[in-house]
């Protein structure tokens, strides 16, 4: 009866240690992750619209069809990047993700508090590289630390009804996502 017991326990705690390995290696070793989706359709380090969700074809995984989707994958090796989302009129959010799909970083357009959204995105080191300035505070310029990189952003806007549809693809379709030419002046 003990052989028995001690063999279901066994079982069972193989099972449950295969189940959470797998679960936690699936992310990193799935080859039709969001960014790779995305690659074919996107550009480095600019904005690109994404097509409405439709039943049964969806670009990535839970997509709304109230909400007009956008996404720019950057690259950081050759320096920071500005992010600049006009709000729409509903709700306008952006969400950063590795290139490996970790969600690291999100903000709206009530959190943002202005018409535009507008930020700095930059690696750590990149980040360290940048000057102080005494006069300009943390509500003043936006800086975000990207863990990575390479990765995404994706831009939403709701659409409360279908006809505003229009609207919120032309504050997204005025985002852009460009390579900072000059320094970033001031943390």
């Amino acid at each position: 009866m003990i052989r028995l017991l001690f063999t279901l326990v066994a079982g069972l705690l193989l099972g449950a240690l295969v189940h959470l390995v797998s679960v936690l290696a699936l992310p990193r070793i799935a080859s039709l992750d969001a960014y790779s989706r995305l690659t074919p359709i996107t550009a480095v380090n600019s904005v690109t619209q994404l097509p409405a969700a439709e039943p049964g074809s969806t670009l990535m995984p839970y997509m709304d069809p109230a909400f007009a989707v956008a996404a720019c994958r950057y690259d950081l090796s050759k320096g920071s990047i500005k992010l600049t989302v006009p709000v729409s009129q509903a709700y306008t959010s952006v969400s950063f993700y590795t290139r490996s799909d970790v969600a690291y970083y999100a903000i709206n357009d009530r959190s943002a508090g202005r018409k535009v959204i507008e930020l700095d995105l930059m690696t750590e080191a990149q980040h360290a590289e940048v000057p102080e300035d005494e006069e300009v505070t943390a509500a003043d310029r936006l800086i975000i630390d990207s863990p990575t990189t390479t990765g995404l952003i994706v831009l939403k806007a709701l659409a409360p009804e279908p006809g505003l549809m229009t609207q919120a693809q032309a504050s997204l379709a005025a985002a852009t996502c460009k390579l900072q030419t000059t320094p970033v002046a001031a943390r």
